[in-house]
């Protein structure tokens, strides 16, 4: 059985990714202080909260229970991937001839409005390793999940970079850029690398992560 996480776990790692987020200089990007920038994120604490009462909170395996997302309107991709560090060695962005601004939601996606957000159940998507991007979309649709976007990847590497080592590396399906190009987060020379693959082509080392659920700061409102 999956163990339900308590509520005080649930809140020390909210508090852990926001100290992150801290530490990692996001309110000076954004022109915050940091008792600005926690404020303003507060409001999904109560979220998340209410989501560990209800033991919606699961800790599964191969699985992240959630992470907090700070969008790319605020904290650019290319200000955001360097920030992220893997054993000492920071992420960067190998995309060429496309970039980060060239990809947007695809259109069944609904992202939370404001700021940031929490993205919920987390499978960077090892059964769908030397899976085609395009057939891993259907795989993923077929469960009621929903494809993790540039901004979503990049929060998960961000609070988690491990995983890329621990899990395995993933396509990001629910960015697109009106070609066959798919977003996917590996390590390359030992750096996180935010680049992109083709749709028809599965890789052996590489999964498309999905969410159960994207929760925005609104009470009441959870958006699938």
């Amino acid at each position: 059985m999956p163990k339900r996480e308590t509520q005080s776990e649930v809140i020390r790692e909210f508090d852990r990714q926001v100290r992150n987020l801290v530490q990692r200089g996001y309110p000076d990007i954004i022109g915050v202080t940091a008792g600005e920038f926690t404020r303003y994120i507060e409001p999904l604490e109560e979220r998340i909260g209410e989501l560990a009462a209800r033991g919606e909170i699961w800790a599964r395996e191969g699985r992240l229970p959630f992470v907090v997302v700070v969008k790319s309107d605020l904290v650019t991709t290319e200000m955001a991937m360097p920030l992220v560090d893997l054993n000492d060695k920071k992420g960067f962005i190998g995309m060429h001839p496309v970039e980060p601004g060239s990809f947007e939601p695809i259109k069944s996606l609904q992202i939370p409005d404001g700021m940031a957000y929490l993205l919920v159940d987390i499978d960077t998507g090892n059964e769908t390793r030397n899976v085609t991007p395009d057939d891993a979309l259907n795989i993923i649709e077929q469960k009621q999940r929903s494809p993790l976007t540039i901004d979503e990847g990049v929060a998960l590497v961000t609070h988690y970079p491990e995983i890329l080592r621990t899990h395995n590396c993933f396509s990001l399906l629910g960015s697109r850029c009106g070609d066959r190009r798919v977003t996917a987060l590996w390590i390359s020379k030992g750096r996180p690398r935010l680049g992109w693959c083709w749709a028809g082509n599965p890789h052996t080392w590489l999964g498309s992560a999905s969410c159960g659920r994207r929760v925005g700061a609104e009470a009441g409102r959870s958006i699938p």
